[in-house]
Formats: C-alpha cells, sequence, structure tokens
C-alpha cells in the first residue's frame, strides 16, 4: 500500500492524474451526510438489524408488511435527502473528464440528482417498485400516496403508540393485482447479470478504481475489486475504517469523503 507523504488529497489528486479514466464505485458512506444512514461501523460490522431479505419479503406475509409499513415512515427522508458535497464532487470529476464509469451500491438516485450521467445504480432505485408478476414499474411517489390514503393516521400514529404492523394495508399492483416491491436488490437476491456485465464492461476500460464510502463486506461491490487487482489495475480508496478490499488497495484514504473530494476537484481543475 502507498505510503502517505504527502496530504491524503494530493495523494489521490495524484493518482488520479496519473490514471486518466477512473471506474469509481460508491458506497453508503457517500450519502450518510444527506442524512441517509450507513449499515456498517467502522469494523465493517452491522450498525443495528440486517435488512429484511428477498426471500423474506416475497415468502412472508407478515414480515411483507412490516416492511411496507417501515418503509411508509422512512420514504419522507430518503425522497428529501439532497446531494453533498462527496456527490456533488464525484460529479464535478466527471464534468472533468476523470470519471469513466460511477458505479454505485447506494439506491438512493442521489449521485444523478448532483449531475453524475454515467450512473450504474448497481442495487437499483428505490424511487421506483416493481411489480413481481407484470414487471411494470411504478413510481414510488404514487405507491406512497396510495399507501397513505389506505392506512389512515398510521404515518402519525406510529410516533406516538407502536405501530400495528398486522393491520397494516400494503398496496397491490393496480394493474395487475400483483405482489409489489421496490426495484432494489434485497438481501439474498443477485444484481441482474446485464446490469453486472456493463459494469465489468467499464472496468476493463477504466485505467484505475477509485472506492468511496464503502466497506465493500458486500461481494456485489468488493467482486470488482478482485476483477481490477486480477488484471493489473491500481485500486486507491476513501472510506472510514475496515474494508474487505484492503490487502488489494495501492492508496487508502480514512477521511471525509466529501472534504476530501472536494480538496481534489479543487486541485484538478487548476
Amino acid at each position: 500500500m502507498h505510503s502517505e507523504v504527502m496530504p491524503p488529497s494530493q495523494l489521490l489528486a495524484a493518482f488520479v492524474r496519473e490514471h486518466p479514466r477512473v471506474f469509481v464505485l460508491t458506497g453508503a458512506g457517500v450519502s450518510t451526510a444527506s442524512g441517509i444512514p450507513g449499515y456498517r461501523d467502522a469494523g465493517g460490522n452491522w450498525q443495528r438489524k440486517p435488512p429484511v431479505t428477498h426471500q423474506e419479503f416475497t415468502g412472508n406475509e407478515a414480515m411483507r408488511k412490516r416492511y411496507w409499513a417501515r418503509s411508509l415512515l422512512g420514504w419522507p427522508m430518503i425522497a428529501n435527502a439532497t446531494p453533498n458535497p462527496a456527490h456533488e464532487a464525484l460529479a464535478r470529476l466527471e464534468r472533468l473528464g476523470h470519471v469513466g464509469q460511477l458505479i454505485t451500491q447506494n439506491v438512493d438516485g442521489l449521485h444523478q440528482r448532483a449531475g453524475s450521467e454515467s450512473v450504474i445504480d448497481l442495487h437499483g432505485r428505490l424511487d421506483q417498485v416493481v411489480c413481481l408478476d407484470c414487471s411494470a414499474i411504478h413510481p414510488r411517489s404514487s405507491i406512497q400516496a396510495s399507501m397513505l390514503n389506505a392506512n389512515p393516521g398510521f404515518a402519525t400514529g406510529a410516533a406516538t403508540v407502536a405501530p400495528d404492523f398486522d393491520a397494516f394495508n400494503a398496496r397491490d399492483c393496480a394493474l395487475c393485482g400483483g405482489m409489489l416491491k421496490p426495484d432494489v436488490v434485497f438481501f439474498g437476491a443477485s444484481v441482474p447479470r446485464p446490469r453486472v456485465e456493463a459494469a465489468f464492461e467499464a472496468l476493463e476500460e477504466a485505467d484505475a478504481v477509485v472506492v468511496v464510502g464503502s466497506s465493500l463486506m458486500a461481494y456485489s461491490g468488493y467482486r470488482f475489486c478482485e476483477r481490477a487487482h486480477a488484471a493489473g489495475k491500481l485500486i486507491a480508496a476513501i472510506n472510514h475504517g475496515r474494508m474487505r478490499a484492503d490487502a488489494l488497495l495501492h492508496l487508502k484514504i480514512d477521511a471525509d469523503c466529501g472534504a476530501e473530494l472536494t480538496a481534489i476537484v479543487g486541485q484538478l481543475a487548476h
């Protein structure tokens, strides 16, 4: 691993200069400054109960109702979140020609809202809901309104009393009556193969990899570092704490990703 003999932002700016087209891989740490909590602590361990799995969601009606009830309460936090300096800096790096492809493990859509264009949403988008029967895509905003109408008082009552998840009215597809699911990859499910292949193709064309705000504990993201390392491509990272890919890194900066990326943009823009 590279020895830090210069300020961290100068090290990473030099890394990007030496590798003009980078493959950027982002995780939950990019969005925490936007008010969206991450899943893991600095040691790579779960900070709270692990998320519901695909199998639990599709095979257990009570679990599905509980998910949608909690999602009804939590969606405004996602919908109202705004891009932070990390998102904005990555969008600026793309406009400067340094980012060939950005792969995000996040499902909040904040990279696109910040202006990034070459984005692959590896795990999908929470602002879309898919029908598992007819494959129709519904805007999350319309499903949110439908659930609020079907569960009057739930959003306000849940703040004062223990919610009755069993009585929650989860909505079905308005087109076919099928099961609705957020259009994201739940734990226990696989990323759609065409999405993975598109990311691998972008990785092949890149000069190097920069990981931002991810411990890479999930293999869905870690595999890109595995592939890059096998191909002899150098990997740099900005992330707090332990990473699954620590042994593969050429450069690691344990710091706030927004501040570091903003500093890097300032150096590369001149």
